[in-house]
């Protein structure tokens, strides 16, 4: 039986191992010693992979061993020529701090000027959240469910607007009777009128103190935001690419509760 193999030694479980095939497509086969051993006699064998038409291939390690790679053609007529190396592996998971570490937004629950307990007492909703419509399905519904599942008041356009509504004085009253300003960042909201209407009321009362202001990216980059606002740029907290919706909503509702 004509094959191509590579001894990789010892691996640790995670790391990537990448195949560069050249010629034809072959049989693409990660196996730790004792498979290897058997497929080389002949003998029945457990293998990762399988037949590959598009180069490069990458396989992750499963767990620590022993691994070899084996290229064969696969009963194909042709050549093949290959290259293997391992690649970095996964890295430790991003670890950030809490909520109620940032500046941003221990100013607004804790530092001095923040509203007195009665104006505190007249605001109806816990969060108001600002986001284009474009993001509702993948970011903005779900996140707003889960604080009001958490029991938050949350001033959500679904949850509030009706037929009929200003949707300017609906807009007005709820940032006035919100006490966190979620603003979910994205391409399409960096393109809307009434999103920038919504921005520059939070802005001004995460200035004054009068509310704490929390954006969140979804799918732009912090030099996108800091061309659209340096300021925002600056307080970024939390990012989609890095948190789950779930996750976000649960630090939320532990900075609101206290807990």
């Amino acid at each position: 039986m004509k094959f191509q193999h590579y001894d990789l030694g010892s691996l640790n479980g995670g790391e990537i191992i990448g195949v560069a095939l050249s010629g034809n497509a072959a049989n693409v086969r990660l196996m730790d010693s004792s498979n290897f051993n058997s497929y080389r006699n002949g003998r029945r064998h457990h293998y990762y992979g399988g037949h590959a038409t598009r180069s490069p291939v990458r396989l992750e390690v499963p767990r620590s061993g022993h691994w070899y790679v084996v290229i064969d053609p696969g009963g194909y007529a042709g050549t093949v020529r290959s290259s293997v190396n391992v690649l970095p592996g996964r890295l430790r998971p991003i670890r950030q701090a809490p909520l109620s570490s940032l500046p941003s937004l221990v100013h607004g629950l804790h530092a001095e000027g923040i509203p007195s307990s009665d104006q505190e007492a007249a605001r109806d909703h816990d969060v108001f959240i600002s986001h284009a419509s474009e993001d509702k399905d993948a970011v903005v519904r779900p996140y707003a469910h889960a604080l009001k599942k958490a029991g938050l008041g949350v001033w959500y356009d679904e949850f509030e607007l009706r037929i009929g509504d200003s949707l300017r004085r609906k807009i007005d009253t709820g940032l006035a009777r919100s006490r966190f300003g979620i603003v979910v960042l994205s391409k399409a909201f960096f393109a809307k009128g009434w999103t920038n209407y919504e921005l520059d009321g939070l802005v001004t009362r995460a200035v004054t103190g009068e509310q704490i202001l929390l954006p969140i990216c979804h799918e732009v980059s912090k030099t996108e935001v800091m061309e659209y606002s340096p300021s925002l740029a600056d307080k970024l907290a939390r990012n989609t690419s890095v948190n789950t919706v779930e996750e976000i909503a649960h630090e939320i509702v532990e900075l609101i509760r206290g807990e």
